[in-house]
């Protein structure tokens, strides 16, 4: 993609976003969008169909820019490892502003939703392709552990992360390895 197409879609998330943590996505309009990207309207709509593909395309990219950042390597199902946890909650902590505006927005739940969707189907092609021999209901385990990762970035983020990212990590691990993954039937 052109470098200045890059940016100016990357100027307009900015904008939109900063707009979303001051008021409602239903007050926001394409010209106070286009306005404090410093754009025409007719750009905004050059790239997008209206506020609400802006709304879908800035979660996409961003849900994708974090898997794609915070993962081992090629493989963006591996999640179980100690790297893996650092590179998240670094990338979470580096984009605060888009994810606690997100997950702070009560009217705006797509946005949870789609994190803990990406999550489950994450974890559940993890275990299909890994040689865990599970002692429980994988379908009931992968609920429970996407739920249990959203729910605690969500606080972490929702708190003005309380805790640093070393130690979010350090306990996060620690609980991860509580998990009765490895038992025999």
């Amino acid at each position: 993609m052109d470098r200045r197409i890059l940016k100016t879609k990357e100027a307009i998330f900015e904008a939109f976003v900063g707009l979303m943590a001051e008021k409602n996505i239903e007050k926001i309009t394409i010209n106070e969008i286009a306005n404090r990207a410093n754009v025409n309207r007719g750009t905004v709509y050059l790239h997008f169909v209206d506020k609400y593909d802006l709304f879908n395309q800035c979660i996409e990219t961003h849900l994708n820019q974090l898997f794609a950042n915070c993962l081992p390597g090629q493989d963006l199902d591996d999640f179980s490892s100690k790297a893996s946890m650092l590179r998240t909650f670094e990338y979470l902590e580096q984009n605060y502003l888009f994810y606690s505006t997100m997950l702070k927005n009560q009217n705006i739940p797509v946005f949870r939703n789609r994190l803990l969707a990406v999550a489950v189907h994450s974890l559940r092609r993890q275990f299909e392709t890994s040689d865990i021999n599970l002692t429980i209901n994988q379908e009931v385990l992968v609920q429970f552990l996407a739920s249990a990762a959203v729910g605690l970035l969500e606080w972490w983020i929702t708190h003005s992360m309380p805790y640093s990212v070393s130690e979010m990590v350090e306990q996060f691990w620690l609980l991860a390895q509580r998990l009765p993954l490895n038992q025999k039937t």
